[in-house]
């Protein structure tokens, strides 16, 4: 690795490596919150005598709120600063989790982890926070240490609670475990607006001009942007659609139409403030320093709906898999084979971002998603007749391209238009939710290895998608070390 994409983690002196630590743990603690339920299921499904269609109504809710919540986030990210918002964020949430933790009875718990899909947005916080501390040159591999280290947080939900409800004993331990962590993450919350600071000495918080949407610098980005903002939707109606009685069963036909219509109204809604936010300023012309490519990031959402989007849904289905697909394997076996997918974070998303700062920002992206295509290809080959062995190895060496994919993209994000940073990064987000669900619906209809093939499929496409993007041009303001202020070319 040069000298130039080097990051010393252990120079704890260095504001910025202090402000990346004390970010990716404020991320781990968002995750850790928004999966503590997980693991612990089981205990609820005694306590509340749960049928499994309401255990599986409780995961559709837990991403139910993320989708629109990442997009609301990026804007308030932008408009008052990560400092603030991750603080706040944390602080909130760990009044939901005590609530969760505390409810009586299971309408009230499915209502809570509703809410609490509200922290899967911290993840988009900490992007814009991570690339106004670190030089372009190695943002990558700062946002991918951010987003790895910090996406472990789930893995460390499954691998610790279990053993604290065991710890703190009796029929309620499940409670108090699930309690503590909404402990932890409202005194970190505190502790972060303390220790963290918006950017570096000397630098300018830049924000948008207006709120309420993306400022654009095209006619046909207007477009483009509209016609990027249905998939959400349509997300959003399938999850209602799953909760009805054609699904979960939890909520009536009328209630979904009912959220159908409110959905629609709403896309009206967020059509209208965009335009309000662009008309003006296309009308009077853009300059050439504010002019961006939205094609950018929306080559950017597709890569991560393929990236994360597939993660987030083959978590859900691999020890399933496993222990449907050998025979003689525990559930407590499976599950552990199975967290070889997640565990890849620690080292992949890191790399991913290197990758992308060494190689170059397309060339990486496009090696990525080639390489998670054919990975889960060779995912959906898998059946009986393979060594056990030879399918862990597979599923670890397909979620290294998976994860480095999602370094890549998250490499990108805040070099394409600084000030908007917050919201390019939330609508990138929230596409990684709108995969998810994509993929979990294609799911319910199809076998493990059609599933497989779907996801391979849709990444070839989205690789020749990728082909499209050019590296981000401009100039951003950057403070070098001695705190002198300079201008640099990106692109």
């Amino acid at each position: 690795m040069s000298e130039a994409h080097k990051i010393n983690l252990f120079a704890l002196k260095d504001p910025k490596i202090k402000t990346l630590h004390i970010t990716w743990f404020a991320f781990f603690l968002s995750f850790m919150v928004w999966f503590n339920h997980a693991p612990l299921l089981v205990f609820m499904k005694e306590a509340f005598d749960m049928t499994s269609q309401q255990v599986k109504a409780l995961m559709i809710l837990n991403v139910a709120l993320t989708i629109p919540a990442r997009i609301f986030i990026g804007i308030l990210v932008d408009k008052i600063g990560p400092r603030k918002v991750y603080s706040g964020l944390l602080i909130l949430s760990s009044f939901f989790c005590i609530g969760f933790a505390f409810a009586q009875t299971y309408e009230q718990l499915a209502l809570l982890r509703f809410l609490m899909g509200f922290v899967g947005a911290g993840f988009v916080i900490g992007i814009r926070m991570v690339g106004e501390w670190f030089p372009h040159k190695n943002v990558g591999i700062a946002e991918g240490i951010y987003g790895g280290w910090g996406n472990f947080g789930s893995a460390a939900s499954a691998m610790l609670l279990p053993t604290l409800a065991y710890l703190y004993g009796g029929e309620d331990g499940w409670r108090y475990a699930i309690a503590t962590t909404g402990v932890v993450a409202g005194l970190y919350g505190v502790l972060y607006y303390k220790l963290a600071r918006n950017t570096p000495k000397g630098s300018t918080y830049f924000k948008p001009k207006k709120s309420g949407g993306l400022e654009v610098t095209s006619r046909s980005d207007l477009y483009l942007y509209l016609l990027m903002n249905i998939p959400m939707y349509i997300a959003l109606a399938v999850l209602a659609w799953k909760l009805s009685p054609a699904g979960v069963n939890l909520i009536t036909e009328f209630a979904m139409q009912a959220i159908w219509v409110g959905l629609l109204a709403l896309y009206v809604f967020q059509t209208h403030a965009i335009w309000k936010v662009n008309v003006d300023h296309l009308k009077e012309g853009v300059k050439p320093l504010d002019k961006y490519s939205f094609k950018q990031v929306a080559i950017l959402n597709w890569s991560y709906f393929v990236t994360f989007g597939s993660e987030l849904a083959v978590v859900s289905m691999l020890p399933l898999f496993f222990l449907e697909t050998f025979e003689g394997l525990s559930a407590v076996q499976a599950g552990l084979l199975a967290s070889g997918f997640a565990f890849m974070n620690l080292v992949a998303r890191p790399t991913g971002g290197w990758f992308s700062d060494r190689f170059g920002r397309r060339k990486a992206l496009m090696i990525l998603i080639a390489g998670l295509s054919m990975g889960y290809f060779v995912l959906s080959q898998i059946n009986s007749t393979w060594w056990l062995a030879a399918a862990v190895i597979a599923t670890m060496c397909c979620s290294f391209f998976v994860q480095a994919g999602e370094g890549a993209v998250f490499a990108v994000v805040p070099l394409i238009k600084r000030r908007m940073t917050g919201q390019i990064a939330g609508m990138t987000g929230a596409y990684g939710n709108v995969g998810a669900v994509t993929y979990l619906t294609i799911l319910s209809f199809v076998d493990y290895s059609t599933f497989f093939m779907v996801i391979g499929a849709s990444a070839l496409i989205v690789f020749f998608i990728a082909t499209r993007m050019t590296e981000p041009k401009g100039e951003i303001t950057e403070i070098l070390p001695d705190g002198t202020v300079h201008m640099i070319k990106v692109g």
